[in-house]
């Protein structure tokens, strides 16, 4: 479930996906350095969230704020993109 609440990095991904496995220790420093909450959303488990978002490739991150997307990157980020994908 993603919270409608406060600030949220939403990354949608998917167990088969290389680059987001790939995406695993960068998402791990970002847990680190910032004070957004990450939620993950397994792409198979959850179409109907990754239809709601319009998710057509993975990775793909949406921050959001209040429930509000605003700001989005699809593939793989590093860990400064991520931090900007925040700002």
């Amino acid at each position: 479930m993603i919270p409608t609440e406060g600030k949220v990095l939403v990354d949608f991904y998917a167990d088969w996906c290389g680059p987001c496995k790939a995406m695993g220790p960068t998402l791990d420093a970002f847990q680190e350095v910032s004070d957004v909450p990450l939620v993950k959303v397994n792409v198979d488990q959850e179409r109907d969230l990754a239809t709601k978002y319009d998710v057509r490739g993975i990775p793909c991150f949406i921050y959001m704020e209040d429930g509000i997307a605003k700001s989005r990157a699809t593939g793989r980020q590093s860990l400064q993109q991520l931090k900007e994908l925040c700002a």
